[in-house]
C-alpha cells in the first residue's frame, strides 16, 4: 500500500503559502508532513508559522535561520516561537514502507550552510555538482535524502539516493509530496504563482510585494 508525505521548506515566517499546503495536504489525505527547516527568518510573523507547524502535527528539523533567531540577544529570542525551535532536532531519520529517509536542512554530516545545490539560475541541471553529490553520497545510508537552504526545487536519483528538495513555500512558491514505496515526487505550486525552481539571492523582491 502507497503512503504520500507531504514535503515543505524555508517556510521563513510567512504562515500563508503554509496554510496552503497544508490544505493541500489535508485534500489528499496526508498526515505525514515534514519540514526541512528554516521556519524563522525574512518573514514578520514566526508565531504564527510556528502554530500552524504545530497544529499540523509537522515534523520539523532546525536550519540555519532557526539558530540565527536563537542567538538572537534582545528578548525576543526567548519567546514562545524560540521555545519551539529550541526544541527541533538537527536532522530526522525514519523508515517508512521500507524505505529510510534521512532528513537535513542543507546537507549531510552536519552542514547547515553547505547546501545541495543542482540547478544554475535557469534551473537548468548542473552536471558537475549533480556528480559530485552523487560520489558524496555514495556511502550514506539512506534510501530518501530530504533537503533545502538552497531555495532550489528538484527531485534527483544520485547514485542509490533520491535527493529532494521541495523548495521554498515563499520564494519557490512549492510544496512536494513523496509517494512511498514507489519514491515518486509530486512538486505542487502555491499561492497562484508559477514555482520558481531555482530562486537566486540576485533576483529583487519585487513577487514578493
Amino acid at each position: 500500500m502507497s503512503l504520500k508525505i507531504g514535503l515543505i521548506s524555508d517556510v521563513h515566517a510567512t504562515p500563508a503559502p503554509v496554510n496552503e499546503a497544508l490544505t493541500i495536504f489535508r485534500r489528499e489525505g496526508i498526515t505525514t508532513i515534514l519540514c526541512a527547516g528554516d521556519v524563522a527568518g525574512y518573514g514578520e510573523e514566526l508565531e504564527q508559522t510556528v502554530e500552524l507547524l504545530i497544529k499540523s502535527q509537522c515534523q520539523v528539523i532546525l536550519g540555519n535561520h532557526d539558530l540565527w533567531q536563537l542567538s538572537r540577544s534582545d528578548d525576543v529570542a526567548n519567546g514562545p516561537a524560540e521555545e519551539y525551535l529550541r526544541s527541533l532536532p538537527a536532522v530526522m531519520e525514519s523508515f517508512v514502507e521500507g524505505k529510510k529517509i534521512f532528513m537535513v536542512h542543507a546537507s549531510p554530516y552536519g552542514y547547515f550552510m553547505k547546501g545541495i545545490k543542482l540547478l544554475d539560475e535557469n534551473a537548468e541541471l548542473l552536471r558537475d555538482q549533480k556528480n559530485y553529490w552523487a560520489d558524496d553520497l555514495k556511502t550514506f545510508p539512506a534510501d530518501v535524502l530530504i533537503v533545502g537552504h538552497t531555495h532550489q526545487v528538484f527531485a534527483e536519483r544520485l547514485g542509490h539516493i533520491l535527493v529532494v528538495n521541495p523548495g521554498s513555500t515563499l520564494f519557490n512558491h512549492t510544496c512536494a509530496i513523496l509517494t512511498l514505496p514507489e519514491m515518486t515526487v509530486q512538486i505542487l505550486s502555491l499561492s497562484n504563482k508559477a514555482p520558481v525552481l531555482s530562486w537566486n539571492w540576485g533576483m529583487l523582491y519585487a513577487d514578493l510585494q
